[in-house]
């Protein structure tokens, strides 16, 4: 009996300093996540504008200038797969690599994954098939030190490979993040551009014609790309801060769960310690009624 309350109390001990490090974990997530938060807090409102303009325009362009637009039998299709660099974060990576997968499974196209993450490069890169064309060994790396510079260079990566017609399509599959508790696995389109669906109802069913200033070159050539830009740094921001929510929400369940293992512990510890007392008062009674006999 002695040696079940010696691992009784191993087993407390463990779970204390196990609880100890999410508790201090949850508490770096949401100090990080304070942060990215207001990143993409900021970033947001503007990208989806800018996305909404460059819709119209490149819808506005012609065929032969919009060169961002254009139309293609897919054939090869990129899959751009942001995760994090680090687990502990729940389904958070998982639940891209899933979303990838199963794109990859439907066919229909031959799919290249491009990995921004350590997690994704892990998941992907043996199986040679999905390696991407024309970028740098390094690109997963991107989490190293995240800024505007890094995705600029992806993105004009990207840009390079839809022109030259390597791809005819790229999709960027991201957790989009929606609060501290909740982060959203999504696949959106990025090449080739698509106008934006119109209704009857509301400002989204006005047409709205642009007056190009300089000219209809000159978008093409400088802001549509810019605005691809922007679009990628969105996406990875939303992952960034959708990585730091999911740790926090990871840590605060670990640590409660670790809480209920403790108390369930600790009632077997007095459990077993009240039945070793008891076992003994009988074995010193036993002893007693012996020596008197």
């Amino acid at each position: 009996m002695a040696g079940g309350l010696k691992e009784v109390r191993e087993r407390i001990t463990s779970v204390q300093n196990t609880m100890q490090i999410t508790s201090a974990m949850k508490m770096v997530a949401a100090a990080k996540l304070r942060r990215a938060q207001d990143a993409i807090t900021r970033m947001r409102p503007y990208a989806e504008k800018l996305q909404a303009v460059l819709s119209n325009v490149s819808a506005s362009l012609d065929s032969g200038e919009g060169v961002y637009s254009e139309k293609r039998d897919v054939k090869r299709v990129l899959l751009v797969a942001i995760t994090s660099n680090r687990g502990l974060c729940g389904g958070f990576n998982n639940n891209i690599i899933k979303l990838v997968n199963n794109a990859i499974k439907q066919g229909g196209a031959e799919y290249h994954v491009l990995a921004l993450g350590k997690k994704s490069n892990d998941a992907f890169k043996k199986d040679s098939s999905l390696a991407p064309q024309g970028f740098g060994e390094d690109t997963w790396k991107i989490f190293d030190d995240l800024n505007f510079d890094a995705a600029q260079e992806v993105a004009e990566a990207i840009m390079e490979q839809f022109r030259a017609g390597t791809y005819d399509e790229v999709k960027i599959v991201y957790n989009k993040f929606v609060n501290a508790a909740v982060q959203e696995p999504t696949m959106e389109d990025y090449l080739p551009l698509e106008p934006l669906e119109t209704s009857d109802e509301g400002p989204s069913g006005v047409d709205i014609e642009y007056i190009f200033e300089p000219n209809q070159t000159e978008i093409v050539e400088r802001i549509i790309p810019n605005s691809l830009k922007v679009q990628l740094y969105k996406g990875l921001l939303d992952s960034h801060a959708a990585e730091h929510g999911a740790r926090m929400t990871a840590m605060h369940q670990a640590t409660e769960n670790g809480g209920e293992l403790l108390r369930e512990l600790r009632i077997s510890y007095n459990k077993a310690r009240q039945a070793a007392i008891t076992t003994e008062i009988l074995e010193i009674v036993a002893g007693s009624e012996a020596l008197d006999a």
